[in-house]
């Protein structure tokens, strides 16, 4: 397979408009890189001059070392997967999948060895003489795939390949190209803008907002540890309960105390000193919220999603701001029940004004009991 990196590369149209504002990013061979984030912010735009689709206006594009900015897409060595399945109606699975073959002069008998691998490892070969009217949105989503394995391309490039498909069957999707990847060990690219599917798949996930790169990072660094306002918001589901507050002078022992609508004071650990009366974002993820008798959020519970193995709250707080809370599955909470919230201050997550994370969580280490001893939980002061 492959490497891949950017090195300052942008991208700007004619109307002055710049789409892509300066990118660095390294690809290592046989990576699953998921490009993620929401509409707009210039994830398909950015696969598409790798693809060489889009002219790069500035910056290098390289494949392996090799300048590759202008190189034409079908000499890159890259394969792409579209949205639309994109298929010939009149053509069967085999010839869609090897036409690309057929055009490029490549003897039948090679074609029908790949076409024929290609359907093994796409579990196609059912139906290989059937045509695409008579198939599935995931079988036909699998015969664009196995049109780009026939090419043996150095690198996969998906651009939002499961979003025609429904729930269930992007799931089950999902595991199939998990099992692609590792099968072929192929270096692969992948642009969403669902957070699940990126979170799900990734070797290393790369956020992008306004045609910058946010953060760069395993699912679970960016879970944890997320660099500013955007990922802390953008990662997870559900998103992390981000509440405007202000900073108090700190205490002995280092730690801030932040003051909440509402009057709820949380002391942090931040990374550096904080003046009194700075405007800070404190920020707690909805598993770190548990119900308590004495916890100092209290509130209403407005929509209650049980969802099996966990529920979701959530709550209208009195100060008005509604916080997500994360519980049991089998928790009898119900609609417009009143409940307490707690929350260990050491898992909240800090941000200053401009957004960027002033202290971050530790994952809490689970233990036998963790779910539901509440005494043990830090208390938290009503200022």
């Amino acid at each position: 397979m492959a490497t891949l990196s950017l090195r300052g590369v942008r991208k700007s149209y004619l109307a002055g408009t710049e789409t892509i504002k300066g990118i660095d990013l390294d690809v290592a061979d046989r990576e699953f890189v998921v490009f993620v984030g929401p509409s707009g912010c210039g994830k398909s735009t950015l696969l598409r001059m790798i693809a060489g689709l889009e002219d790069i206006t500035a910056g290098d594009l390289l494949i392996d070392g090799t300048r590759v900015n202008d190189v034409d897409p079908a000499s890159r060595g890259l394969a792409m997967v579209f949205q639309s399945y994109a298929l010939y109606p009149h053509m069967t699975v085999a010839d869609n999948m090897g036409f690309a073959l057929k055009l490029a002069g490549r003897p039948k008998a090679e074609r029908d060895a790949k076409v024929a691998e290609a359907a093994r490892i796409l579990q196609l070969e059912p139906v290989l003489t059937q045509r695409p009217r008579s198939l599935s949105g995931g079988q036909r989503q699998r015969v664009a795939i196995g049109r780009a394995i026939v090419r043996q391309p150095r690198v996969f490039l998906f651009d939002e390949p499961l979003s025609n498909l429904d729930a269930a069957l992007r799931g089950q999707m999902r595991v199939e190209l998990l099992r692609l990847h590792e099968e072929l060990a192929a270096t692969m690219i992948y642009v969403t803008h669902d957070q699940v599917e990126a979170m799900t798949m990734a070797d290393k996930i790369v956020v992008l907002h306004a045609g910058r790169v946010e953060q760069v990072g395993s699912p679970m660094e960016l879970y944890n540890h997320p660099a500013n306002l955007f990922v802390a918001g953008f990662i997870g589901s559900p998103r992390m309960n981000l509440l405007p507050g202000t900073v108090g002078a700190a205490a002995p022992g280092g730690t801030v105390p932040v003051t909440l609508a509402g009057g709820v004071t949380v002391s942090v650990r931040p990374a550096q000193v904080l003046a009194p009366g700075s405007s800070v974002t404190l920020g707690i993820r909805p598993e770190a919220l548990r119900q308590a008798a004495d916890g100092p959020f209290s509130g209403a519970a407005l929509l209650v999603e049980r969802l099996g193995g966990m529920t979701l709250v959530h709550v209208t707080l009195e100060s008005g701001e509604t916080l997500v809370a994360q519980a049991d599955g089998n928790d009898p909470i119900r609609a417009h029940d009143v409940i307490r919230l707690a929350v260990d201050p050491s898992v909240c997550h800090l941000f200053a004004a401009n957004g960027l994370v002033l202290s971050q969580a530790e994952p809490p280490q689970a233990k036998p009991g963790d779910l539901h001893d509440l005494d043990a939980m830090p208390s938290l002061a009503r200022a």
